[in-house]
């Protein structure tokens, strides 16, 4: 079996999964933090159901009971947040947003409702589902500052439009990274409404404009050059197939799948290069 951990990058691992962890766990688990850890990683990569995990990991249902409770506690969240800090900025300080659409297998649909008034549409906006040219999909809107830093993650429907999104993502970039110069994202993030958030935060919009716009709105070529790397970010957790297809039926569980494979990518980046210098 390949595993993701060596021992020395588990040490370098540990003290964050320490740091991350939100709630108070009854009995010490049988399984070690770097096994569990192997197993939601090995889970991710693969895509396989949580029944088909190896002897390796021991029980199943004690690995997936775990990591429900690593996302209802935040300690994912956390996690994450810990492991892409401090993202390494050039002379600009450049943020870059873009989203990508994954389609969702069937056993994504159907989670419980929390009110009986609540219709299937409904409830599965609530949970980021939706129906888009892809089918039935869900979309990632994330920004980052390079292509192996997340800075802000978020989960919608398929079909929603990436202009509504850019404010709320604005807002979470902003908690992580309170002062940056520049904001790049693609001609779907164009808005008025949207340009004005992040001048009133004295970001400069890198946004080309609609072909329809009567007044376009400047952008400059050279730093919207600089959007590929969060394309290629998205690439990379899409070679972790449980990110490249949804198959969880919340929201919230998705997520985590997201905000693991994201802070994993970023970890593994730094303690290479921090190993080959």
């Amino acid at each position: 079996m390949r595993y993701a951990f060596t021992d020395d990058l588990w040490i370098q691992f540990e003290p964050f999964v320490r740091r991350a962890k939100r709630y108070k766990a009854g009995r010490k688990p049988r399984l070690s933090d770097r096994m569990f850890f192997e197993a939601l990683l090995y889970w991710t990569r693969t895509g396989l159901p949580w029944r088909d995990l190896p002897d390796a990991f021991g029980a199943w249902d004690a690995v997936y009971k775990r990591f429900r409770r690593w996302v209802a506690s935040g300690s994912l969240r956390a996690l994450f947040e810990l492991l892409t800090d401090e993202p390494n900025f050039g002379d600009v300080r450049r943020i870059l947003v873009d989203s990508t659409v994954v389609r969702a297998h069937a056993h994504a649909a159907g989670a419980r409702r929390r009110h009986k008034k609540i219709g299937a549409e409904k409830s599965a906006k609530l949970q980021g589902l939706g129906r888009s040219r892809g089918g039935f999909t869900t979309k990632i809107v994330l920004t980052a500052a390079d292509e192996n830093t997340a800075v802000a993650v978020e989960v919608v429907p398929g079909q929603a439009h990436d202009a509504p999104r850019l404010k709320p993502m604005l807002e979470a970039t902003c908690r992580r990274v309170p002062a940056f110069d520049e904001l790049v994202g693609d001609k779907g993030f164009d808005g008025d409404a949207q340009r004005r958030a992040c001048i009133d935060r004295g970001v400069f919009a890198n946004i080309p404009s609609r072909k329809n716009r009567i007044d376009p709105w400047e952008h400059e070529p050279a730093g919207y050059r600089e959007r590929n790397r969060v394309e290629r970010l998205i690439g990379k957790a899409k070679q972790f197939r449980r990110v490249s297809t949804r198959y969880e039926k919340l929201k919230c569980t998705y997520l985590g799948v997201v905000q693991l494979t994201l802070g994993f990518i970023r970890f593994r980046h730094r303690s290479t290069n921090e190993n080959v210098n």
